[in-house]
């Protein structure tokens, strides 16, 4: 969006003011039994996923429609507008699974992923109101009801629980030239290294990818480098925690000096917090492994943009314990002993799946609760705020294993994405409160205002640091200039 021309001036004079595989190490392989539609182990989760099974809603697709009164059409919702949603039967498929989120570095166009029963579909969102089904890419073997999507370097890469599927590689390119949707795409690569995995990690920065609840390595990471994307090639494995339901694996430049600069897995481990560093994939470390009281199924997790917190969700400790939506906060900053110093209990009992961060807020997938979003300026006190919401299984908000399984909060347009179970696809837009930068109480954003913020320039002023990074930098001062004259009371 084009910036007022007065707003542009500003902001230039606030920039004149600030002057191989493992050594001798014998890696196995475990075999695949027989196709079949259930991995032979169903974990905790899985079984009551399964036992929860509902058939494919059948409603019709829904136009935009903003949230007015509580209410965005038959959907519940706080500060969420709903533009566009396509049932599973727009993809010729009976369940939902995972999502992900692709944008064409070339057209700056947006797509959606999502993950179903018998393949991955591909939307082009960029008008997300009126989104276009490309077409989808069929499962490499049998239907499953699990399937994990993560992007790297313009690629997809696709893992499931299904008999033997390994990991698909489809270039993304491939939607630029769509002719005459839905088609039918074909895989750019494949990986055989392992059979069924649960979920794939990817860590964008390093050019690996960790797949995790596979029929090796214990179960633990299963490493691939994806550096060439379409020829992925085993570089190692960490089993000595055994199962690694999900994980988030980085580039750590957090607080811990003695581990900056390595690259470190933070994963979930049923019933732990389990640090490694990855940095040398031929001999992995384990830095930590942290239970936590009344654990009943560690399941995913996601660090803040300073890696200094960590979220984490458990998948089963609000039917085990009666609790409403459990999230977990923990302090990583020394990673070989992190802390958990409080959980934000949310606003119903229905079971947290999948979380991420962007920009001081979290965005869950909750289940039968739907979207949750979630306030974190007072992440350090363990202090969270609901501030938006949007719930795609009206009627109740129960422990229950239906709804919402992913979101994809990354695009740059601010779209957010929910992939449903029985649902399928809903594109929303929240409208979230904004941040007041009247810091000086003059009733609008001044050049008093400018000048206190440039005068916290690199230090780790919390109040200053807008885009929740650590550290007072470029981006704070140009987020207060093009609030200049913007009338707020902090």
């Amino acid at each position: 969006m084009k910036r007022p021309t007065t707003k542009m001036f500003r902001l230039f004079a606030v920039f004149i003011i600030l002057a191989t595989l493992v050594g001798s190490q014998m890696v196995v392989f475990a075999q695949e039994p027989g196709e079949d539609e259930r991995p032979p182990v169903l974990t905790a989760t899985m079984k009551a996923l399964l036992a929860d099974q509902q058939s494919a809603w059948d409603r019709a697709p829904q136009a935009a429609t903003p949230c007015v009164a509580g209410m965005a059409g038959s959907y519940p919702c706080e500060n969420v507008d709903l533009l566009a949603y396509m049932p599973l039967s727009t993809f010729s498929a009976s369940s939902g699974n995972d999502s992900w989120g692709w944008t064409d570095p070339l057209t700056g166009k947006e797509y959606a992923l999502m993950g179903l029963n018998n393949g991955t579909a591909f939307v082009d969102i960029t008008n997300p109101e009126s989104p276009i089904y490309l077409g989808k890419l069929p499962t490499h073997t049998v239907s499953s009801s699990w399937r994990d999507i993560k992007v790297f370097d313009n690629h997809a890469f696709i893992v499931s629980e299904a008999s033997n599927h390994g990991m698909q590689v489809f270039d993304l390119t491939e939607l630029r030239n769509v002719a005459s949707p839905p088609v039918t795409f074909s895989e750019t690569a494949y990986y055989s290294g392992f059979g069924r995995a649960h979920n794939i990690v990817i860590n964008e920065d390093s050019g690996y990818a960790y797949g995790v609840g596979s029929s090796t390595c214990s179960g633990g990471l299963h490493m691939v480098n994806i550096q060439t994307p379409s020829s992925p090639s085993f570089a190692g494995c960490f089993s000595a925690d055994g199962y690694t339901h999900d994980a988030q694996c980085v580039n750590y430049v957090g607080p811990d000096p003695d581990h900056q600069g390595q690259e470190i897995c933070f994963n979930a481990n049923e019933d732990t917090l389990t640090i490694v560093d990855v940095t040398n994939k031929a001999a992995p470390l384990q830095v930590s492994r942290t239970g936590y009281s009344n654990a009943a199924y560690t399941h995913q997790l996601w660090t803040d943009e300073t890696q200094t917190y960590l979220l984490l969700d458990d998948e089963l400790d609000e039917q085990s314990y009666g609790y409403n939506t459990r999230t977990r906060v923990w302090d990583i900053s020394n990673l070989d002993s992190p802390q958990l110093i409080g959980y934000y209990s949310g606003t119903t009992p229905a079971i947290d799946h999948n979380l991420y961060i962007k920009d001081g807020y979290a965005y869950e997938a909750n289940y039968r609760a739907g979207l949750q979003i979630l306030d974190l300026s007072d992440l350090a006190n363990a202090n969270l705020s609901q501030v938006g919401f949007f719930d795609i299984y009206p009627g109740n908000n129960n422990a229950n294993f239906n709804g919402a399984w992913n979101v994809f909060p990354y695009f740059d347009s601010g779209v957010v994405i929910i992939s449903g179970i029985e649902q399928g696809l809903f594109i929303v837009r929240p409208n979230l409160p904004q941040p007041c930068y009247d810091f000086n109480a003059s009733g609008a954003v001044d050049v008093g205002d400018i000048t206190l913020v440039t005068a916290a320039w690199g230090t780790d002023n919390a109040l200053y640091d807008f885009n929740h990074n650590g550290m007072v930098d470029v981006d704070d001062i140009t987020t207060i200039a093009l609030s200049w004259d913007t009338s707020c009371t902090a």
